[in-house]
């Protein structure tokens, strides 16, 4: 963890955030109905936050394990247009994400809660945000832990987090 004031000044840079979507943008918690479609829950105030970034100009990409269609869906109705499902190797999307922006360590920050995102977490960048449920290690590399668990505010205090830092 960083002092607060380290933590704003980083945040007053970054102009991407990278996002998992289990236990980020949810809480982690899968349902699957008779007919074996799967189920997820997305907080209506994170979906606000995620709009209010990209309002600001701040460009969020999505990199999640699974190929969930709510997820696809939930991004592009939120006006994300880079997402990449499926993607248990989130390195090579995030090259690719790099690869297409010029854009500097210090104006990408990573959000994530569980192993498959460590890797990203090594990455030269200017910040990494952890939720409340995340896994020790992920915590353990994580810049801020917020107060909120993934899909109850995590994600909302990481927009708000980020855009306040924009006002000072």
């Amino acid at each position: 963890m960083i002092a607060h004031s380290e933590l704003l000044r980083r945040a007053k840079k970054i102009k991407l955030l990278v996002s998992d979507i289990d236990g980020c943008w949810t809480d982690g918690h899968v349902t699957i109905n008779t007919d074996g479609i799967e189920s997820v829950t997305f907080s209506i105030h994170d979906g606000y936050g995620m709009h209010s970034l990209l309002k600001a100009g701040i460009e969020i990409a999505v990199i999640s394990g699974r190929n969930n269609p709510a997820v696809g869906h939930r991004a592009k109705r939120l006006g994300i247009s880079e997402i990449h499902l499926g993607e248990l190797d989130k390195i090579p999307a995030y090259k690719n994400i790099l690869s297409s922006r010029s854009l500097k360590p210090e104006e990408i920050a990573v959000v994530g809660d569980d192993i498959p995102d460590l890797a990203l977490f090594q990455q030269d960048l200017a910040l990494r945000f952890a939720p409340k449920n995340a896994v020790d290690s992920i915590k353990k590399g994580a810049d801020y832990v917020t107060s909120a668990s993934g899909g109850n505010g995590a994600i909302r205090e990481i927009c708000d987090l980020i855009l306040t830092s924009k006002e000072l």
